[in-house]
């Protein structure tokens, strides 16, 4: 898709009410498959560098503080950084990587950038909340560090990390909003490019709705899993009794 914005003439051009359908839902499918590329990059990434990171802090089972810092210090940057500032940044970084700085490619380099550093927060911080004696107790038993972070740490963070990660699912569809403004393609490229330049209100309007749409699926989905994965649940199914064939 065309990085360039309509100016002039065409500003005042609109997409006739039945056009519409035809050009939004390319651009969804866009906005799909960039959101979905980047939240495979950081689920990847991101768990094992938030486990790694609480587990490098004092009292962790590896603890190592200098390493620690350093690794929680360029987090904390990741995160300081708004979006825009941080995808312009790193264009020439983008451009070496993917050879290209538009389209969708270009853009899931500084949303995973951004993403990981999200979501690295929500990992360590959903550890953080895991009992202590659980992980003294696996120790006692004889557990290495590995199979401690696995089973215990993790296993036991499901609901949180669950909770994390659609948050940051819906930060990264208006990131791909944002990314849109630069030619990144999807819902956001569409909204400048005919909605805002060239004050197509039913454009617009259209675009609002996907993006609505499509954070209300992602919340009401994450919700759901949260529910079936918190510790209760798991409880009740595994005590529910199964029918026996007839």
């Amino acid at each position: 898709m065309s990085a360039v914005l309509a100016v002039g003439p065409l500003a005042s051009v609109t997409v006739p009410p039945l056009e519409i359908p035809a050009l939004v839902l390319p651009a969804l499918v866009d906005t799909l498959i960039m959101v979905g590329i980047v939240m495979a990059i950081v689920v990847l990434v991101g768990v094992p560098l938030g486990a790694l990171v609480h587990n490098l802090a004092p009292g962790g089972l590896i603890e190592h503080r200098a390493l620690h810092t350093a690794l929680s210090w360029t987090i904390s940057v990741g995160r300081s950084l708004p979006f825009l500032i941080l995808m312009a940044s790193i264009v020439p970084f983008t451009r070496f990587i993917t050879g290209t700085n538009i389209g969708i490619a270009a853009a899931v380099v500084p949303m995973s950038i951004a993403g990981i550093a999200f979501f690295t927060r929500i990992v360590e911080n959903s550890l953080r909340s895991v009992p202590v004696e659980l992980v003294r107790v696996a120790r006692a038993s004889g557990a290495s560090p590995l199979q401690i972070v696995t089973s215990v740490q993790l296993g036991e963070a499901v609901p949180s990390i669950i909770g994390g990660l659609t948050i940051n699912t819906i930060a990264m569809i208006e990131y791909s909003a944002i990314a849109g403004t630069i030619g990144a393609g999807g819902i956001g490229y569409v909204a400048v490019t005919y909605g805002y330049q060239r004050f197509d209100h039913g454009v617009m309007l259209a675009t609002i709705v996907i993006l609505v749409a499509l954070v209300a699926v992602v919340q009401l989905t994450g919700d759901r899993l949260v529910r079936a994965t918190t510790p209760r649940a798991r409880r009740d199914r595994a005590n529910t009794p199964r029918s026996i064939p007839a």
